[in-house]
C-alpha cells in the first residue's frame, strides 16, 4: 500500500486503510474512527471546522508513527485527519494498526490517537445555533 497522506480535506474511506495495512503475517488490524458527533457538553453542534499547522502536523503524525513502531512489534500504521468542514457523522480521523498480535495492535492505536490529540497542532471549530467556538480536544 502506497503511504497514505495524513491530512486530507476529502472523505475519509476507514475501511479501505484497514484493510490496506494488513499482510499475512498479521494477526490483527486495530482501528480507532472518529467521527463528527451532534453534541458536546450539551450543546447541540451543526458541523465542525478542522484546521491545522500543516506543515508541522504531518511532521509530528509521521514522528508519532515512528515513536508507536519503536514501543510495540507492530507492522504497518495509517493516520488520517480531516481538514475543512465536516458534517455530522462523517469521520474526522482514522488510524489503522497491523502487527502479529492484537495488544502490540491496540496498544499502538490506542497511544497514537491519545498522542495526536494532546499534541498535533489541529485545531476544532465546532459550530451551534447560536455561534461557534474553538475547543480544546478532550477524551
Amino acid at each position: 500500500m502506497a503511504e497514505a497522506p495524513y491530512l486530507v480535506r476529502e472523505p475519509i474511506d476507514s475501511a479501505a486503510l484497514a484493510a490496506g495495512v494488513s499482510t499475512p503475517a498479521d494477526g490483527a488490524v486495530a482501528t480507532f474512527v472518529g467521527v463528527v458527533r451532534d453534541s458536546h457538553d450539551g450543546r447541540k453542534v451543526l458541523w465542525l471546522e478542522y484546521e491545522a499547522h500543516e506543515e508541522m502536523a504531518r511532521k509530528q503524525v509521521a514522528a508519532l508513527i515512528d515513536e508507536a513502531r519503536r514501543r510495540w512489534p507492530v507492522g504497518a500504521i495509517v493516520i488520517q485527519h480531516r481538514l475543512g468542514r465536516l458534517e455530522i457523522g462523517e469521520v474526522s480521523v482514522a488510524i489503522a494498526v497491523a502487527a502479529p498480535h492484537r495488544a502490540a495492535a491496540l496498544e499502538a492505536c490506542r497511544w497514537l490517537i491519545d498522542t495526536l490529540k494532546a499534541e498535533v497542532p489541529i485545531f476544532k471549530k465546532e459550530a451551534y445555533g447560536d455561534g461557534q467556538s474553538w475547543v480544546e480536544e478532550s477524551t
